[in-house]
């Protein structure tokens, strides 16, 4: 399916090596946006999904994404175009240590879907490789990013795998960002924890909430708490 259609817009997908999937929507729909911001930045913005679920979501004037595969980028800056909200977003052509080299603005919100598959086999389709593979981004620098671009009120979200979310909860308070809020995501009440979605601060906080988030009781089946994170966007939510 070349198109997908949600309540307030529709996503073109033909051109991007990475399909809209769960995870997207999650952090999406997840990201805390409490301090109300004027800016978001999208690092690895695929077809502009999670850019345009926030531009739904949020006020904020100035949302800009970031992709470095020429057909994604050209597919997400159509996705934009075709949206109600055009004239806040908006898609650099660009890796992200490009971007980073001489940052013209600070976000109050910074999200990210990284690619994570860190297991040694590669693919024939070199362009979903560098959609899933880590090393088309690792932690470490997208991280150190975060800690370069984001506003003193900003927070920062990923969706991370959970066998990697010690990993990078490290990571990120060596940069002095710390957690706001942890997710952990099963797709079962009897499956194990498979994803972590993570929100960071400046601010060190230990009271710092932790919830669990089970996504369907049976095949198409949704849990009243997935229904309410998704129920704005699905089109049959």
């Amino acid at each position: 399916m070349s198109k997908f259609q949600f309540k307030q817009f529709a996503v073109e997908q033909d051109r991007c090596a990475m399909k809209i999937g769960t995870d997207g929507v999650l952090l999406g729909a997840w990201t805390p946006i409490s301090n109300n911001p004027f800016s978001i930045l999208d690092i690895g913005a695929g077809t502009g999904i999670i850019a345009l679920m926030l531009a739904q979501r949020s006020n904020a004037e100035q949302i800009d994404a970031l992709e470095i595969d020429e057909d994604a980028y050209e597919q997400a800056t159509d996705n934009f175009e075709n949206s109600l909200w055009s004239d806040r977003l908006f898609c650099y052509h660009a890796g992200l240590d490009e971007f980073v080299e001489e940052p013209e603005y600070e976000y109050d919100v910074i999200v990210s879907n990284p690619p994570f598959y860190t297991e040694d086999y590669k693919t024939d389709n070199e362009q979903r490789d560098i959609a899933r593979f880590a090393d088309a981004m690792p932690f470490e620098e997208l991280i150190e990013a975060a800690d370069l671009l984001l506003s003193e009120n900003g927070i920062f979200s990923v969706i991370i795998p959970y066998k990697e979310e010690e990993n990078f909860l490290a990571l990120a308070v060596a940069y002095e960002l710390y957690p706001l809020k942890i997710t952990r995501v099963k797709g079962t009440p009897t499956t194990e924890i498979k994803r972590s979605l993570l929100a960071f601060t400046r601010k060190e906080t230990t009271n710092f909430a932790v919830d669990e988030l089970i996504i369907e009781t049976a095949r198409h089946v949704y849990t009243p708490e997935y229904i309410a994170l998704t129920k704005d966007f699905y089109l049959k939510m």
